[in-house]
C-alpha cells in the first residue's frame, strides 16, 4: 500500500463531506491508497454521514474503513490507532475541517519520496478565503518564548513561508504525511498531550531520531480551524493549549525553561489584552484568559476533563 488517509473527526458532521469529497478527487492516478476515518464519539450525527458518503461513493469508497469509538479520547490516542491500523507505506493525517486542494497529495508525497531522510511533511494551509495561514514553526524553546515576549513570532519562530520545499521544526497534523515505519519507530504520538503540541512533540522525537521535517509549500489545503474558531468551549481549549505547550517544555527541556517560558508568554498575552482594552473590535478578556493561563498552565479543567465528563456521562 502506499499511501493511507488518516482522518480524525470529533463532532465535524458539517465539514466532513468536504473532507472526504476532496480525498476522492485529489488522489493521484497510480497510487494505491485506502481511506481510514476514526469518529471519536461524536453526537451530531457523523457516523451516519461517513457511512451515507461511502455508500454513495459508487465504489470509489469501498476501500474505507470506519473506526467508531465509544469512548471520547484525545487527538494523540486517535491518530496513533490510525497509525497502528494503516496499511500505507505514507500516512496522511488529516483533521476533519481540512480541505486538500488539487496536487496536495502529489507535492507531499513527492517531497517525502524525493528526500530519503524525511520522515514529514507539512502542506501550506489556507484559510477558506484561500489566505496562507501559518503552518509550519521553529520548535518551542526559551529562545521563540523570547521572540513572542518581543513580539517577533512571526518573524523569528514562523517559517511557513518562501515558495521552495524548506526545512522545519514542526508542521500541523491538521494535514501532515509521515514515514509510518519512522512513526512506528519512535512509539507513535504521545497520549499525554490530549491535543495541541502533540504533533510538536512527534516531530521533537522525529527530529532526535535522525528525521527531517518539510513544509511543502506547494501542497495546498483549506483549514477551517475548528478547533481555533469554536469559542463556545473556549475556556477549556485555552487551558488544553497551554496545558500541552508546558508539558512539551518539561518533557524537551529543564524546569528553568520551562517557568520562564511560562512567564514570557503571560507578558506577552497582558500586552495584547492591555492594547485590546482601547482598541475597537478587540476581546481583551480573551487575551486575558490566555495570560493566566500561560502562567499557570495547570489550573482549570481542559478538553481532557470534558471529555472525561462526556464519557463518564455516557456510560450512565
Amino acid at each position: 500500500m502506499d499511501l493511507s488517509y488518516c482522518v480524525v473527526n470529533t463532532n465535524g458532521r458539517g465539514y466532513l463531506r468536504g473532507c472526504l469529497n476532496a480525498i476522492r478527487a485529489g488522489t493521484p492516478a497510480g497510487l494505491d491508497t485506502e481511506l481510514l476515518v476514526l469518529d471519536n464519539s461524536s453526537e451530531d450525527g457523523s457516523v451516519e454521514e461517513i457511512e451515507a458518503w461511502n455508500a454513495g461513493a459508487d465504489g470509489v469508497g469501498a476501500a474505507l474503513r470506519l473506526f467508531a469509538l465509544e469512548r471520547r479520547e484525545g487527538k494523540a490516542t486517535c491518530d496513533s490507532l490510525l497509525l497502528r491500523e494503516a496499511s500505507g507505506e505514507l500516512c496522511l493525517l488529516l483533521n476533519e475541517d481540512t480541505e486538500l486542494r488539487a496536487g496536495a497529495v502529489e507535492a507531499l508525497v513527492a517531497a517525502l519520496r524525493g528526500e530519503p531522510e524525511a520522515v514529514a511533511a507539512g502542506a501550506n494551509l489556507l484559510d477558506p478565503d484561500g489566505v496562507p495561514q501559518p503552518s509550519a514553526w521553529r520548535l518551542p524553546g526559551l529562545a521563540t518564548s523570547l521572540a513572542g515576549a518581543l513580539f517577533m513570532h512571526r518573524l523569528l519562530v514562523t517559517e511557513s513561508r518562501g515558495r521552495r520545499i524548506r526545512e522545519v521544526g514542526w508542521v500541523q497534523s491538521a494535514a501532515m504525511l509521515v514515514r509510518r515505519q519512522a512513526v512506528a519507530a519512535v512509539g507513535y504520538l504521545d497520549p499525554e498531550f490530549f491535543v495541541y503540541s502533540d504533533e510538536t512533540d512527534l516531530c521533537k522525537r522525529l527530529h532526535d531520531a535522525g528525521g527531517r521535517i518539510l513544509w511543502v509549500p506547494a501542497a495546498h489545503a483549506i483549514h477551517h480551524e475548528q478547533l481555533a474558531t469554536d469559542r463556545a468551549a473556549g475556556a477549556a481549549r485555552v487551558v488544553e493549549f497551554h496545558r500541552g505547550r508546558d508539558r512539551y517544555l518539561r518533557k524537551h527541556h529543564s524546569t528553568a525553561v520551562a517557568l520562564l517560558a511560562r512567564a514570557l508568554g503571560a507578558w506577552a498575552y497582558a500586552a495584547r489584552a492591555l492594547a485590546a482594552s482601547v482598541l475597537p473590535g478587540h476581546d481583551a478578556a480573551w487575551y486575558w484568559l490566555h495570560a493566566r493561563q500561560a502562567l499557570r498552565p495547570d489550573r482549570g479543567a481542559g478538553l481532557r476533563e470534558a471529555a472525561a465528563a462526556y464519557n463518564r456521562a455516557r456510560a450512565r
